[in-house]
C-alpha cells in the first residue's frame, strides 16, 4: 500500500510539474531598452513569463538566456524592487538620471505602470520599455 501510494504521489507531481512548464503556458512580451541619452539605437529582446508571473523573473529568465541583455536592481524596504542598471548603465543622481519603466500595449498605447519591476504582471505582446531618462 505504501509503495502504491508513493508511486501515486510521483505520477501526480510530473503530471503538476508539466503544467507549470509547458511552453504553450508561458506569455511572451518584448524588452526595448531605450538608451537615446547615450545615443544608443534601441535594441529589443523577447522574452516570457509564466502566467500571472511578474516582470523581474521575465527579466531574469532574459537575462539569462541572452548574453546581450543585462541588469541590476536594488531592493528598497519601502517600495521593493527597482532598476539600478540595464546593459552597465546606472541611473546617477548627480546626472539626474534612472531608468523609467514603460509599457506598449498591443494596440500602441504607451502607458507608466503604477507598480515596479517586482509587481508588474506582463500581458501577452507587450512591449516592455526600459527607457534611460532624465529627471
Amino acid at each position: 500500500m505504501m509503495k502504491a501510494t508513493v508511486l501515486l504521489c510521483a505520477a501526480l507531481m510530473l503530471l503538476l510539474s508539466g503544467t507549470f512548464t509547458e511552453e504553450s503556458e508561458v506569455v511572451p512580451f518584448n524588452v526595448m531598452v531605450n538608451n537615446s541619452l547615450m545615443g544608443l539605437a534601441p535594441v529589443t529582446f523577447s522574452t516570457d513569463v509564466f502566467p500571472r508571473g511578474i516582470l523581474l523573473g521575465g527579466l531574469r529568465r532574459l537575462m539569462a538566456s541572452n548574453g546581450d541583455f543585462k541588469f541590476s536592481y536594488k531592493e528598497d524596504p519601502n517600495y521593493g524592487p527597482f532598476l539600478e542598471s540595464v546593459n552597465g548603465v546606472a541611473g546617477n543622481n548627480n546626472d539626474h538620471t534612472y531608468w523609467e519603466l514603460l509599457v506598449k500595449t498591443p494596440d500602441g498605447e504607451i502607458k507608466r505602470p503604477d507598480v515596479g519591476i517586482g509587481c508588474y504582471i506582463p500581458s501577452p505582446n507587450e512591449k516592455i520599455i526600459l527607457k534611460f531618462s532624465k529627471w
